[in-house]
């Protein structure tokens, strides 16, 4: 019989697999309120990006509503859920890929200085210059960050570097990608973001390696903390008293995890 690669499954994957069980049996009805982020990150001995990630997949499938300053709730799911687009799919987390991201291209950075040209920095102003342009549209200024980082693995003249690099910034406009920028993306935020490529940028410039690489992982770090702030979760978890979620339950209830301390897979 033909066999086929065995994945481990993600954490997010695994916080969001329990939540969605937890729904369908009843023990979280429609309309009920779940447990806050920081109750679950607790309880399941995880981080609150591990959580978020969880919640924007259910958020994803239809399973619930984020109301931000109110907390999450339990909505009847579509007839046709979306998560069927990734049947058999597990997408890696938000997280996970700003992770990649920040490892694979602050190394770039480093290596990027012996090779910039002129025209290397002229694109990448190009770039910024269009950025600062009042008034984009949330899609025209992914555009742009694509193409500021794309260029910028384009110094090493290294077509599998800035295939990787596109291929990760790709993942940004997947549904879970997407669905928690709604929440952290603005433009003060978009602002920001500017700032930190302008800061790469200008390391290039002078030829400061350590310089460019370390404005590189601070960028890439930044968006992290960008995408992690609160949902606002307001009180406690209002489903039926019953219903529990904490570590090391069975029968239907949440069993914990034993990764802490940041853990993004």
């Amino acid at each position: 019989m033909p066999l086929e690669a065995v994945e481990t499954s993600r954490l997010y994957r695994q916080i969001a697999d329990q939540l969605r069980h937890l729904i369908e049996s009843g023990e979280f009805p429609v309309g009920s309120r779940l447990p806050s982020e920081r109750e679950l990150a607790e309880k399941l001995g995880v981080s609150r990006p591990s959580v978020r990630e969880a919640l924007i997949a259910l958020e994803v499938e239809g399973r619930v509503r984020i109301r931000m300053g109110s907390g999450v709730y339990v909505v009847d799911p579509p007839a046709q859920a979306i998560a069927r687009l990734w049947a058999g799919r597990q997408p890696d987390g938000p997280f996970e890929v700003l992770k990649a991201r920040e490892l694979i291209e602050s190394a770039i950075c480093s290596e990027a200085v012996a090779l910039v040209e002129p025209a290397d920095i002229a694109a990448l102003d190009m770039v910024l210059e269009q950025m600062a342009v009042q008034g984009l549209g949330s899609d025209e200024l992914v555009a742009l960050d694509r193409s500021f980082h794309v260029a910028l693995a384009g110094i090493l003249r290294n077509g599998a570097l800035i295939r990787c690099v596109g291929d990760l910034f790709d993942q940004r406009i997947s549904p879970y990608f997407r669905q928690l920028a709604r929440y952290f993306e603005n433009s003060e935020s978009w602002r920001r973001a500017v700032a930190e490529h302008r800061a790469i940028r200008d390391a290039l410039a002078r030829g400061d390696g350590p310089g460019a690489r370390e404005a590189m992982r601070r960028h890439l770090q930044k968006s992290q903390e960008r995408f992690s702030q609160s949902f606002g979760d307001a009180g406690k978890g209002n489903g039926p008293a019953g219903a529990k979620v904490g570590p090391n339950q069975k029968n239907g209830r949440m069993t914990g995890s034993k990764r802490k301390q940041g853990d993004i897979a």
